[in-house]
């Protein structure tokens, strides 16, 4: 899991780097349902962040105006934003489609990449689109990517409103899709191990990593860097959130006629999940051994298998942490 960190301006932005956030989000919290960064607030912080952490630029809301956000996103294209996120809340499936689409075709040229949103408690609307749908808008979209957050600011978070098993499936169904997964929601250090279990790609948080934990209180750069040590304990397995579905250790199996590697290093889960499917299309008698760096990704890979009725034949530990997963099709 990636960490990304929502700012307000180039202060935050620089807090949120020191702590070790992965992706910089900038977002406008002061207007109504969450809205866009001013254009110079979020160019002042393209220009300070390096280019490996993520800069994305959040829209909020948006209206159901397919040129009105195309605009919008054809701007974040030429600031180089890394992601644009288009988010929806009281619409009809086929106009956010629309609006999706159009907003892609907006950034055709440029290496921004798209990402829908839906909120969870969408479910407060009347006409709000359900956030179940999240995994299909985004596939016919045509979006790089997708969010599930929330608006509510009442004390309820992401999970109140979707719980964990149901989020789990539609993060699966992302990646299976080849698309970038990521929650947020007002989350909490105490909602690491059901986030971690989920193990989508990102997660959000403000509040959280403001000080004294207070989401008007701005960024603070001690409480970033200890919800990303966090994160890592979980992602390690120093900290085990899967009651020891993973095994650490085993032994190879010798015999097989036929034995492609795939290096997971490098890629996110949907990455792993696709050059697996692709290997097994072509290759669907040949033994598969998989390098996963991440242990959070190894469950997903056992889940992905075990419906495919795949056999996981062993699983070792190597010395750089990395676990090695044998898997017959």
């Amino acid at each position: 899991m990636m960490l990304m960190v929502s700012v307000q301006n180039l202060p935050e932005a620089h807090e949120a780097m020191k702590g070790g956030a992965d992706i910089i989000d900038v977002k406008n919290l002061q207007e109504a349902l969450v809205g866009s960064a001013n254009p110079g607030v979020f160019k002042a912080v393209r220009e300070a962040v390096p280019a490996e952490i993520h800069a994305s630029l959040t829209l909020g809301v948006v209206p159901v105006q397919a040129g009105t956000v195309a605009m919008a996103a054809w701007a974040a294209g030429r600031m180089n934003a890394t992601s644009v996120k288009v988010g929806f809340r009281v619409a009809e499936y086929d106009k956010a489609v629309e609006v999706l689409l159009a907003s892609q075709e907006a950034l055709a040229d440029t290496e921004t990449k798209l990402i829908g949103s839906l909120f969870a408690d969408n479910v407060l609307y009347d006409g709000g689109l359900d956030p179940h749908l999240m995994p299909q808008l985004a596939r016919d979209g045509k979006c790089d990517g997708w969010l599930i957050d929330t608006l509510t600011k009442d004390g309820r978070n992401l999970f109140d409103f979707v719980p964990e098993p149901e989020l789990k499936e539609m993060v699966l169904e992302g990646k299976g899709d080849g698309m970038s997964t990521a929650l947020s929601g007002h989350l909490k250090m105490s909602d690491l191990d059901e986030l971690a279990r989920v193990n989508p790609d990102i997660v959000g948080v403000r509040g959280a990593v403001c000080a004294k934990g207070e989401r008007e209180e701005g960024v603070y750069w001690e409480s970033v860097a200890e919800f990303k040590r966090q994160v890592d304990l979980r992602k390690s397995g120093e900290v085990d959130v899967l009651d020891g579905a993973v095994a650490t250790n085993g032994t190879a199996t010798n015999g097989a006629s036929d034995w492609t590697v795939i290096d997971g290093t490098g890629k996110t889960c949907a990455g792993i999940l696709a050059a697996l499917e692709g290997h097994i299309g072509v290759a669907p008698n040949s033994y598969v051994e998989v390098i996963i760096p991440d242990v959070l990704n190894t469950y997903d890979v056992i889940v992905w298998a075990e419906r495919g009725s795949h056999e996981v034949l062993t699983q070792r530990r190597d010395e750089n942490g990395s676990l090695r997963m044998l898997i017959k099709p």
